[in-house]
């Protein structure tokens, strides 16, 4: 007997069968990860971390990006852009990113529904591509018009596949491989920031003539998925449950699994969480607001999503140079410690990827949230009292690397594994499109709020965060359960007693004979 978290007990989940990695999952998960959510870390990364440092009166000269702008203004008018209006038009191409992600989060949950996961994922390409090329072309275009609508662009692309991504791998892999897989789509987002990070070194591309060749490199990744990814299945779960092919659905499995009794047995599965659908009826975006059987599942979800942006990442990003130049590091060599710390990142995020099944969800997400709660609040102590005693700069920058550890551990790749898991397949879509909408507001919303509350508060704007971890350690203590080694229908059943409903048992009145049948829903609601 296990305890959710609150005291209630609930049945232990079955055993897992030993789901192999088998060569077409691998290869079909790196084709999906790395054109997917690669997009999403490098253009994260990409506008932020070219430049020149230099220092003049104690401040950073412009970055690379700014400088074109600018040359581009004077060639136009034959007079400098007024710095205000700079600094304008470059907070406008840093937040145009969040918008696209956000349009495209409100798009994805259709996408799925009507072209598939694995079609959608193809189709998204579309917003790598054709902005990449605009971003490569804009220097001779003499156009930088071009660089911040491609950041709309790209942002869909970011957007959808931050939803559609983690929804296709976690229908791809067998239920023990499932939290693995589902941490791809993290590990991937650190990757493209690492890259980013280590292309936009001044020696590499992070200069005056080759920041192009850096904006246009993200189509790259797009344009191999779109020549590989074709050749690899399609959710067998959305196969099976949505277009009612069951031979397709099974011939895809036995890519995926390779043994036949693992596909029998999945396929049970599949048919037994479409028996539940099938009750339950399709859910839209709207009255998923208002199903008490989906409740809890749905607050987890915007629990994690604003816990993940709420509890201090991208405060610690703005504060970092900063810190690192008080340490003593000179501003010109800033940039190859943020590359250290982007090691670091993606060297916990692998990490977490590799103990995720074999520790769970739970632990990792109580860990790095404590991490980072206790980090912040050391953090706030070094930044308050460094005057008085210097060489506590040194201890803000372990503090910035503890942050980044404990972030990479749980609060970034879990919940893209969580969130995915606690919905059935015909809730799962408007699931993540609320998920997806969450996400890119509080990004928008952080990134918009937290310089005003910076400079309001100063240091101790970090035991705000501090506070918000606490509370997220507290919910998810008190609320998720650990869904390790647990099917979608067992996940389902465990939030039901939290939910307070009965979930019926419905038996398969035939069983097999003649074609399957797509189960058709109860109800349905258009967003």
């Amino acid at each position: 007997m296990e305890s959710t978290g609150s005291g209630t007990r609930t049945p232990p989940p079955t055993p897992p069968r030993e789901g192999r990695l088998q060569p077409t999952l691998v290869l079909a998960t790196l084709s999906a990860a790395f054109g997917s959510a690669f997009q999403y870390g490098y253009n994260i990364a990409v506008v932020n971390t070219p430049h020149q440092v230099g220092t003049s009166c104690g401040r950073r000269v412009f970055q690379v990006f700014k400088s074109f702008y600018n040359e581009t203004y004077f060639e136009r008018h034959g007079t400098f852009m007024d710095e205000k209006v700079l600094l304008l038009l470059w907070s406008c191409t840093v937040s145009m990113f969040p918008l696209g992600g956000l349009l495209g989060s409100l798009v994805v949950g259709l996408l799925v529904d009507r072209c598939g996961r694995k079609g959608t994922l193809l189709i998204n390409n579309i917003f790598a591509i054709l902005p990449a090329i605009l971003m490569g072309v804009s220097k001779v275009a003499q156009a930088f018009e071009l660089i911040i609508f491609s950041r709309v662009l790209v942002g869909v692309c970011a957007g959808i596949s931050y939803s559609a991504l983690p929804m296709y791998l976690g229908e791809l892999a067998p239920k023990n491989l499932r939290g693995t897989l589902g941490t791809m789509t993290e590990v991937f987002v650190i990757t493209g920031i690492f890259l980013a990070q280590v292309f936009s070194l001044q020696a590499v591309l992070g200069n005056p003539t080759g920041w192009p060749v850096l904006l246009a490199l993200t189509g790259v990744p797009a344009l191999i998925q779109l020549l590989s990814l074709p050749f690899f299945p399609e959710s067998p779960r959305y196969t099976l449950i949505q277009r009612g092919d069951e031979e397709t659905a099974r011939q895809a499995l036995g890519r995926l699994r390779g043994r036949a009794a693992d596909v029998e047995a999945e396929m049970e599965d599949m048919r037994a969480e479409e028996r539940e659908e099938r009750a339950a009826g399709r859910l839209s975006v709207l009255n998923l607001f208002t199903f008490r059987a989906l409740r809890w599942q749905l607050i987890t979800i915007l629990v994690l999503m604003a816990g993940q942006q709420l509890s201090g990442i991208n405060a610690i990003n703005y504060y970092a140079d900063t810190i690192y130049i008080s340490a003593g590091v000179e501003p010109a060599h800033s940039q190859y410690i943020t590359v250290g710390a982007g090691i670091v990142n993606m060297v916990m995020t692998i990490i977490s990827a590799v103990t995720v099944e074999r520790l769970g969800r739970r632990p990792l997400l109580l860990a790095g949230y404590g991490i980072c709660g206790s980090a912040c609040l050391v953090l706030t102590l070094a930044l308050l009292f460094q005057s008085t005693v210097p060489e506590l700069s040194y201890l803000g920058v372990i503090c910035i690397l503890t942050y980044i550890a404990g972030h990479s551990i749980g609060p970034s790749p879990v919940p893209s594994v969580v969130r995915m898991e606690i919905f059935l397949q015909s809730s799962r879509p408007a699931a993540l499109t609320v998920d997806g909408a969450v996400h890119w507001l509080t990004n928008f919303i952080v990134g918009l709020v937290f310089p005003s509350v910076q400079e309001a508060i100063g240091a101790y704007s970090f035991l705000v965060f501090a506070g918000l971890c606490l509370l997220t350690v507290v919910y998810t203590y008190v609320v998720i359960p650990e869904t390790k080694g647990r099917t979608f229908v067992e996940i389902n059943h465990i939030f039901a007693k939290r939910n307070g409903v009965e979930i019926p048992e419905i038996k398969e009145e035939v069983t097999g004979v003649g074609p399957h049948i797509p189960s058709v829903p109860a109800k349905e609601t258009a967003l």
